[in-house]
């Protein structure tokens, strides 16, 4: 193909590239995983620079891990977070409920990013800045892709790596689903204060009056908590992002106030930083791809965070699609078996995810002793749901043939 690769040694296949679209978590890992099949990646990311301190944070589920396991890149990202050694549940007067023993790894978002990129960076991966995706045209043997400040770029293949949001999707899939709002707004926050729990690696979630409130503390002090609360109408865009720190501590304490110690007290002593979104999932789309050009990660399928496995399934989503590329030779016919072969878990994910977070909330006092009774029993259900999730591993070597 004419696209300036190096035509390498005689008699062998001059190498393919990927454009891929986006440097969050999707991108740089299946960019690594391209790499390791002779593919050259490049990875164009619309911001000017790279942003490591925006976004809440996440709980990386072992299923996650084992994909980063598999790079040879897990201690690289480990470093950055913190474990979580389990979950309790409590109710409003933190009275504990049961408790989810399964293991996790507990950092922000913008870190994640981070060790992602530098992973890749340090591996030879090239990663251009400023590049906002404005369309894609098929050639008779690739892709040009369009960027806003005027310039093009040339592979055999393109993904789109770009969040829920996705403007890949719809620039190749003009008539896909929107994100669904999910009736939930999430916020978070940062602090340390006298009032927080132990550093003994518990996530403390508390099913509160008017919300529900999650919060571990770190090693070195630092609390991480967040909090969940309903609401009905979707908001405008950008609505509750503009809601400014002071404004959602009012807010948050007003809700919290009648709830069991820590929770208005460590929302009190967040100092700054308090951060608000609406929560979205993706409905189902009818096709990941099309010709020359895939989705993944949340392009091709986004569920809500209320079952901590968005950024895992983005993860499992670049094996297993770097696996197709390897053993199918054509392109299309492995975009086809990539989504084959991951369809039906990821929906029963965001399946999981929308009735997780719909279960937040208990409007009165009935219901909430219901509640109580019952959950001891549904959290051991719970655990033996999610271990199909947890233990589910891609293997590497397996061989992938094509859809008939």
């Amino acid at each position: 193909m004419g696209n300036g690769e190096s035509p390498g040694l005689p008699g062998t296949p001059p190498k393919r590239r990927a454009l891929l679209i986006g440097c969050g978590i999707a991108g740089p890992v299946l960019a690594l995983f391209l790499q390791r099949i002779g593919v050259e990646a490049v990875i164009h990311e619309a911001s000017e620079t790279p942003r490591d301190d925006v976004g809440a944070f996440l709980n990386l589920a072992p299923n996650g891990l084992a994909v980063l396991e598999t790079l040879g890149i897990r201690e690289e990202v480990e470093k950055y977070g913190s474990p979580t050694t389990s979950t309790a549940f409590l109710n409003h007067r933190g009275k504990q409920l049961g408790e989810n023993p399964a293991q996790t790894l507990l950092l922000k978002r913008g870190l994640l990013n981070k060790a992602l990129r530098e992973a890749a960076l340090s591996r030879g991966i090239t990663i251009e800045f400023g590049k906002f995706f404005e369309s894609v045209t098929e050639t008779a043997d690739g892709v040009t892709v369009h960027f806003r400040d005027g310039s093009t770029a040339e592979g055999d293949f393109m993904v789109g790596c770009d969040g829920i949001h996705s403007r890949t999707r719809y620039s190749v899939l003009p008539d896909a689903p929107k994100p669904a709002y999910t009736g939930v707004i999430g916020t978070a926050g940062y602090t340390r204060s006298r009032h927080g729990a132990p550093e003994d690696g518990t996530m403390r979630m508390s099913f509160c009056l008017e919300g529900f409130f999650g919060h571990q503390t770190t090693p070195g002090g630092e609390i991480y908590w967040f909090e969940n609360y309903h609401l009905g109408r979707e908001p405008q865009r950008g609505e509750i992002e503009s809601v400014g720190h002071e404004e959602w501590r009012q807010r948050l304490l007003a809700k919290h106030s009648k709830d069991h110690y820590p929770v208005p007290q460590l929302i009190e002593d967040t100092p700054s930083g308090i951060i608000g979104y609406p929560i979205y999932d993706m409905p189902s789309i009818p096709t990941w791809h099309k010709g020359r050009v895939c989705l993944v990660g949340d392009a091709a399928h986004a569920t809500s965070p209320h079952v901590g496995q968005g950024a895992s399934m983005a993860m499992e989503d670049g094996i297993v699609l770097a696996k197709c590329v390897r053993d199918i030779p054509d392109v299309r016919q492995a975009f086809a078996a990539f989504q084959g072969a991951r369809k039906d878990r990821v929906e029963k994910v965001i399946k999981e995810g929308r009735k997780t977070g719909n279960q937040k909330a208990a409007a009165n006092g009935f219901q909430r002793a219901v509640r109580d009774l019952v959950l001891p029993f549904f959290l051991k259900l719970g655990v033996k749901a999610t271990e199909p999730v947890y233990s589910y591993r891609v293997d590497w070597e397996e061989p992938v043939t094509a859809a008939r």
